[in-house]
């Protein structure tokens, strides 16, 4: 038997649209074992139907079959914090955990490189699969035949929070939100910020974030899927916050700050999320593996 935990991830951070991520420290764990027929267990946020037709099994079957091999039958035993459909990476997590146990299966010859390749294509982009795999701060590139991915480690004094609505948001609906051409200044506004990103995180200098967490690509058309977005960004940043951006496609409002701030932007990220519930997460590494655990 074979376990994997697979940490949640925030996506876009702002200007960052489907190439910078973040690794948190909430983890999707997964165990798995060979058997006659596919089983799917699951346990944890929201409802997965207990069939093999899940992220999971998929990603396993397509690590095989991408090295023309048969995918023998397996089941799964899924314990999942990950909150879905809210913008905190748990379709990437599960991609990225079924396709990591197969990994073990056939002796580990995808490695993580590998992993983040085909996990990448099945996804469609690598925003949130790269910090998945690779842990902390991570910009991704497509060169129209295959990804690279670099990774930072976040300043350990950054403070995280997110506040996480209790109504989903399915990221189809929310690409659906955006338009299909941009104006160059909106073009030229948000790769500036984007590259501002990784300057903080090098520098270690989270006043930058101010400016470089700024959206001009997805936010401003998402607003109106994310009741009090706008307001609740305004509010954090006035009173201090480093940074404040939808998580991923959304509903989440993810949250950068000093730990004096901790409290006030607690509170405000509660008035936001209503019946949800407020998180406060540290970054963290990629995924890792155990091998062999008793089952």
């Amino acid at each position: 038997m074979f376990e994997v935990h697979v940490p949640a991830t925030s996506a876009n951070l702002g200007p960052g649209f489907d190439c910078l991520g973040l690794a948190i420290d909430l983890y999707l764990k997964v165990k798995a074992e060979l058997s006659d027929s596919d089983h799917f267990y699951y346990s944890g946020t929201g409802k997965v139907a207990d069939t093999p037709d899940n992220l999971i099994h998929q990603g396993f079957r397509t690590a095989f079959s991408s090295l023309k091999k048969v995918a023998p039958k397996v089941s799964f035993w899924v314990d999942n914090p990950i909150p879905l459909a809210r913008g905190l990476g748990s379709s990437s997590a599960a991609l990225v955990a079924g396709i990591a146990l197969a990994d073990a299966f056939m002796g580990q010859p995808l490695g993580r490189e590998g992993i983040f390749q085909l996990s990448a294509q099945l996804e469609g982009h690598p925003d949130n699969v790269a910090p998945a795999i690779f842990g902390g701060f991570t910009a991704s590139v497509y060169d129209g035949k295959c990804y690279l991915c670099e990774a930072l480690e976040l300043p350990s004094d950054w403070q995280l929070l997110f506040g996480i609505p209790a109504f989903e948001l399915l990221t189809s609906e929310a690409r659906n939100a955006l338009p299909n051409h941009y104006d160059r200044a909106d073009v030229i506004f948000n790769t500036s910020r984007a590259a501002l990103w990784s300057l903080a995180v090098i520098k270690n200098k989270p006043e930058l974030l101010r400016l470089a967490s700024q959206d001009r690509v997805h936010e401003p058309y998402r607003e109106p899927l994310v009741p009090k977005l706008a307001q609740t960004k305004a509010k954090l940043l006035e009173q201090g916050a480093y940074a404040a951006f939808l998580s991923g496609a959304g509903p989440t409002l993810g949250v950068i700050c000093p730990e004096d701030m901790i409290r006030m932007c607690s509170e405000l990220l509660s008035d936001f999320v209503a019946e949800g519930y407020v998180l406060r997460a540290k970054a963290s590494a990629g995924y890792t593996l155990n091998l062999p655990v008793q089952g």
